[in-house]
């Protein structure tokens, strides 16, 4: 039953969380994110390159200040999904 939970809060083939698409202008705010995001190093959900422009493509993330496609907080435990940086090929793992 748990293990079901997790698949169906997982990254979808379609690069969504719950609906939102996992591109775009990201802001990182300290709570009441859509997304709880962990940084990790191996077995992400979600490889993430930071772009400044045209982040219009699964993974490509643009950091800004205001008026974001989607909110993260990043947290240390229990996140929603968990992402991987890398310079090159973003995307699903």
């Amino acid at each position: 039953m748990l293990f079901e939970l997790a698949l169906a809060d997982a990254v979808t083939d379609d690069c969504t969380f719950n609906s939102i698409p996992l591109y775009g202008e990201v802001e990182v705010v300290e709570s009441f994110a859509d997304i709880r995001v962990q940084v990790v190093t191996s077995f992400p959900d979600l490889k993430v390159k930071q772009v400044t422009s045209f982040p219009d493509d699964c993974g490509k993330w643009e950091f800004v200040e205001s008026f974001p496609d989607f909110t993260i907080e990043f947290v240390d435990s229990f996140p929603d999904i968990k992402i991987e940086y890398v310079l090159s090929f973003p995307g699903l793992p």
